[in-house]
This record gives structure tokens, C-alpha cells and sequence, in this order.
């Protein structure tokens, strides 16, 4: 192995991959009353039960993943004589990657003939796990760490990352919403559009009334922006809504079908901030993607 990869839990990706592949991903924490969590197991996490909790009006929180997290999870690598690439979730939403960039800083100064490199995808979700799955193509492709990080972060430009919510309320509360516009009212069952700009922060930039229609219009952005879907692996996830994901993964089959769908349910610390009903198309597009 040429290099190690290494995320962390935001990417939202399957437990069975990270283990296919020996990629580590470091924890993020949230708090349910009063107890700090992490899910390290995507199959032991209950969407179900999780989600449904906050709908009943429970309220998590969050935490930043510290210095020493990324310490302890980026040494051991160093210390076995391995260089280290870290692809992470966007710094225009979290304070994380500036922690593991002082992280990095000073594990270079321990290990001076080793390489390390950091990526910031500007995105959380799977619009982070599928550079995470990018930067393995790459690596066993054989290309070399800088290589590898120079490419992904090209990639990381033409992702796309296009949500609806039930309540722009989570976001709000929480922070991550940029530029937000009043929501409508559930009265006019009026769904946000919302997408990951060029910064990596979250715009809110359309509403689209009523819950098929708004599916509807996550599939027509595949249509319109994604670039050679077939020869992709796009990504769904859900915070449980897993029949409109399935809605979805139809609706894309139909006029521009992927080389592969990934669903997966949103993890609890990327879920807590855009709440129960939540769904999320990931994809490729073309140069300057982000800005449409």
C-alpha cells in the first residue's frame, strides 16, 4: 500500500466499505441527554429510532473533532513508516478540518520524511464518501500521494451536493444554513432546496411545493448537471425517508441511469444538523457545478 486513507464519520459511508478498504474514519460525537456518543458502526446505528426521536422534539448536539482525535488516529499511521492522505468534511460547515490541518502541522514536524495531505471535499455526506471511494480508485490505480491529492481535489470541484428538507429549523439552530430565505410554512407543504456552494457552505436556493415534486426536482438536477452518469457511483442518503430514496434511485434509472447508487441513511452527527426527512442527491458534474 502505497499510502493510507483516512476520513471520518461525516463521510456516511457503509461500515462494510470503510472495512473492504482499511480506511480508518475518524469520530465525530454528538450528546443525547447529557451522554456523548460516536457511531463508529453504521450497522449498529437505528435511523429509525434516532430520527423519530427528534421528530418528537428531542435536541442533539454536536462536536467538533479535536487535535487530539486526529492525533490519535493520523500517529500510528506515521509511526509504522506509512504517508497518510485525510479527505475531509467541508470547512465552510465545521471547524474540523482547520483541527486536523493542526494536527498535521505538527505531526510533520515529528515526522519529518513523512508525507501527509489533507482535502477538504466542501461537502459532508456521501458528497464526501464518494471522494473517499475516489481517492481508493485512485490509489489503486497506483498513483502516488501527491497525485492522488492534487486529482481529488479537482474532483472535490465537480461535486454536487443538492438536498430537501422538512424544516430549515435544524439548520438554522445549528448554524450551517448560509443566505437562508423565510420558509414558506408546512400549511403550503412548501420543500427547501438546498445545495453545497463553491465555499463549501450550505445556500439555500429554491422551494418547491409539495414532498414528490421536490423529489422530482433532485432527480431533474441529475439529469441537467451530472456529467457521464454512467459511469459513476452517484449517492442517496436519507435521515428515514427511506421510500422517497427508493423514489429517487427510480427516477434516476429512468433517463440517465448511474453505474451505481449508493443509499445509506444519514449517519447522527451530519443527520442532528439537517433533521428527520431530510434527502440528498450526490453526483459528479461538470466544471463550475457548484455555482448552478
Amino acid at each position: 500500500m502505497s499510502f493510507f486513507i483516512v476520513t471520518d464519520t461525516s463521510a456516511n459511508l457503509p461500515t462494510e466499505l470503510l472495512v473492504k478498504y482499511g480506511i480508518p474514519a475518524v469520530p465525530f460525537s454528538y450528546c443525547r441527554d447529557g451522554v456523548s456518543s460516536v457511531c463508529e458502526d453504521t450497522r449498529t446505528f437505528d435511523g429509525a429510532a434516532y430520527y423519530g426521536a427528534m421528530r418528537a422534539g428531542e435536541r442533539i448536539t454536536t462536536s467538533q473533532i479535536n487535535p487530539q482525535k486526529y492525533l490519535d488516529a493520523f500517529e500510528p499511521i506515521l509511526q509504522a513508516g506509512n504517508d497518510l492522505l485525510y479527505v475531509g468534511m467541508s470547512s465552510g460547515i465545521s471547524g474540523s478540518f482547520h483541527w486536523a490541518n493542526v494536527a498535521a502541522a505538527q505531526l510533520r514536524l515529528d515526522y519529518p520524511q513523512r508525507q501527509i495531505e489533507l482535502v477538504d471535499t466542501r461537502t459532508a455526506s456521501l458528497g464526501e464518501g464518494i471522494p473517499v471511494l475516489k481517492a481508493e480508485e485512485f490509489r489503486q490505480a497506483g498513483l502516488s500521494l501527491a497525485e492522488t491529492a492534487e486529482r481529488l481535489r479537482a474532483f472535490c470541484e465537480t461535486m454536487y451536493s443538492v438536498f430537501i428538507v422538512d424544516d430549515l429549523m435544524h439548520l438554522r439552530r445549528t448554524g450551517r444554513l448560509s443566505g437562508a430565505i423565510a420558509l414558506v410554512g408546512t400549511v403550503l407543504q412548501i420543500k427547501p432546496m438546498l445545495k453545497g456552494n463553491e465555499e463549501g457552505k450550505i445556500v439555500n436556493f429554491a422551494k418547491i411545493r409539495g414532498r414528490r415534486k421536490a423529489v422530482e426536482a433532485l432527480a431533474e438536477k441529475s439529469d441537467t448537471l451530472a456529467a457521464a452518469p454512467e459511469e459513476q457511483i452517484v449517492g442517496i442518503a436519507h435521515a428515514d425517508c427511506p421510500e422517497d430514496a427508493a423514489l429517487l434511485a427510480d427516477l434516476l434509472r429512468k433517463n440517465r441511469p448511474p453505474k451505481e447508487i449508493l443509499t445509506v441513511c444519514y449517519e447522527p452527527v451530519t443527520g442532528s444538523h439537517v433533521g428527520p426527512g431530510t434527502l440528498a442527491r450526490f453526483f459528479e458534474g461538470g466544471p463550475g457545478v457548484r455555482g448552478k
